[in-house]
């Protein structure tokens, strides 16, 4: 409920607190006082768009402050959520207003975005006025009224994490299509470059053993020269080094019985001799091996070109990179062919979860139309008892060709007010009296089922008087059983009524008119019912009659402030 409302530098406002009580309370004042003032710095702080113009003149900035008891609503999550301090008996929603047209909000003395402002506002009051009146019309509030009173609330829970599934498998499996379509569009280029470097028969390294071989088959005759010279050089007919260092060993050996240091010597002159030897073992084996072979230089040429061509045409540079981009092509032909068995998959998890949406949607729909008939016989006995004894309301339900987010019912509220007259939707059909009455049935009807938050009724009581004025008033009175009512009312029947009678007015200043407001005592109510009962001049008829209605309502001094 509200709790406070404390209002600075807004229009008339230069400084207005504003107590209020749980329960049904009115607002009254004459016409200009500033009751609307009083409402729109409401919707400022509830978090609606914002006018530099607002400002009081002369000042900075305005300020808006509303303190709510918040404890009787679900609304825990939403504060853990958003990161914001949860005080549920304390709960202060601020708007300020700068000169320069920025605004800022708080909740809690924590900073926030506009939105989250207007997300609890949302939840913290409903604004009732001849605009709301439009929602009748609004499909959308109808099958939420409808679910109100059937209870579906656990349903739609289920039936809502079903059907955010279907969409996330729906989902994958568009994006699959879709990318299957793209990558089919390429399979045939890529099934080809896959198909090149697989005939390729590509290996690591490859390459540089063929430029060395390429190498040695290009210069074979030089190097197989060079090889005879070595091998000449180093055990050939002529002297020759091994024959040398053979020679050099024994003279060393000769030297040792007379030179010590002559042994050691020769011991490096003998693994001389072994090293030298073994090389030109190895020289002679190799120089018969190098021949000039055409035949495979043509073939090293070839193979090379094949792999050259490949990589400028892969934009790489080595046949490690060409093997990578074999297998990049290979895995998206797996891909590829993988593809009919997971789009199969999908479509199967697809259309088993489409079934269970529409198992649990049917259910819903059962129950909303087993509550249809109730819902429609509580409208028109509230509307009876407002004064059209020949209202008729029906619910009227159609299938969905899919379904959406609450369900497969498409619900239209259907009215006549008069006999003989066909049910036409409401929007088509109704005054805007008949809004303004068959809204007000409607929200008594399900403050008994759900915890709405506190209502403000914004002079919906245009146009009715006497005895429909005072039924209205009652069904207001009755609302204010289970959460706060606050109705702005020109009616004294409906003024009577409530628990806290709140006195809007205008008080003339030094250089300006002010809004103020203040809550009535008993003595203070029944000069304001009086003077809305014959105007400036109050005679004792309307006293009495004040005094009438008060007593009628069950308002004494013990309960009016």
């Amino acid at each position: 409920m509200l709790k406070s409302l404390s209002i600075k530098n807004f229009i008339l406002i230069d400084k207005l607190d504003i107590r209020f009580e749980d329960g049904f309370s009115v607002l009254t004042g004459e016409t200009g006082a500033g009751k609307s003032i009083i409402l729109g710095a409401l919707a400022l702080v509830l978090g609606q768009r914002a006018d530099s113009k607002s400002i009081h003149d002369g000042s900075d900035k305005c300020a808006v402050e509303a303190v709510f008891d918040i404890s009787a609503y679900p609304l825990k999550t939403f504060f853990s959520e958003n990161d914001l301090e949860y005080d549920p008996q304390h709960c202060i929603l601020r708007r300020e207003i700068l000169h320069s047209g920025k605004s800022r909000a708080f909740v809690n003395d924590s900073p926030v975005q506009l939105n989250i402002l207007k997300l609890l506002g949302d939840r913290l009051i409903d604004v009732h006025s001849q605009h709301q009146n439009l929602l009748l019309a609004d499909t959308h509030f109808q099958l939420n009224v409808v679910d109100v009173m059937a209870g579906t609330a656990a349903l739609l829970h289920e039936y809502g994490a079903e059907y955010d599934r279907y969409l996330a498998i729906t989902s994958e499996l568009n994006g699959l299509t879709e990318k299957m379509q793209r990558t089919k569009a390429e399979e045939d280029y890529v099934r080809y470059q896959s198909e090149e470097l697989n005939a390729a028969r590509l290996t690591d390294g490859e390459q540089t053993d063929l430029e060395q071989e390429l190498g040695t088959l290009s210069h074979a005759e030089e190097i197989k020269n060079a090889l005879y010279k070595v091998a000449a050089l180093l055990n050939g007919d002529e002297p020759c080094a091994v024959q040398m260092i053979r020679e050099s060993c024994a003279t060393m050996d000769s030297l040792a019985p007379h030179f010590p240091r002559a042994g050691a010597f020769a011991e490096r002159l003998r693994t001389a001799f072994i090293d030298l030897n073994d090389l030109a073992l190895e020289t002679d084996v190799l120089k018969d091996d190098i021949e000039f072979n055409p035949e495979r230089l043509e073939w090293v040429n070839r193979r090379l070109n094949t792999l050259y061509a490949l990589q400028q045409k892969h934009h790489v540079s080595s046949v490690e990179a060409l093997i990578a981009c074999r297998n990049a092509f290979d895995r998206q032909l797996q891909l590829i062919d993988s593809f009919d068995e997971e789009i199969a998959a999908l479509t199967k998890r697809q259309t088993e979860s489409h079934r269970a949406v529409l198992d649990k949607a049917h259910e819903i729909s059962l129950k909303r139309k087993a509550t249809a008939e109730d819902i429609e016989q509580q409208i028109v006995r509230r509307m009876v008892m407002l004064g059209m004894p020949h209202t008729r309301f029906g619910i009227e339900f159609t299938d969905r060709p899919q379904p959406t987010s609450d369900g497969m019912d498409e619900v239209g509220f259907l009215f006549a007010a008069n006999k003989n007259e066909p049910l036409k939707p409401v929007a088509r059909t109704a005054s805007g009296g008949e809004i303004s009455r068959l809204m007000l049935c409607v929200k008594a009807m399900i403050a008994g089922y759900a915890a709405l938050p506190a209502i403000i009724f914004d002079e919906i009581d245009t146009g009715t008087s006497g005895e429909i004025a005072d039924r209205m008033a009652g069904i207001m009175q009755d609302l204010g059983q289970k959460m706060q009512v606050i109705a702005i009312t020109h009616l004294p029947q409906i003024a009577a009524k409530g628990k806290a009678h709140y006195f809007v007015y205008k008080e003339d200043g030094e250089d300006r008119t002010h809004t103020r407001i203040r809550c009535l005592d008993m003595q203070e109510r029944e000069h304001e019912i009086a003077r809305m009962l014959s105007g400036a001049t109050r005679t004792d008829a309307s006293f009495a009659n004040a005094r009438e209605l008060l007593h009628a309502a069950g308002i004494t001094n013990n309960n009016s402030r």
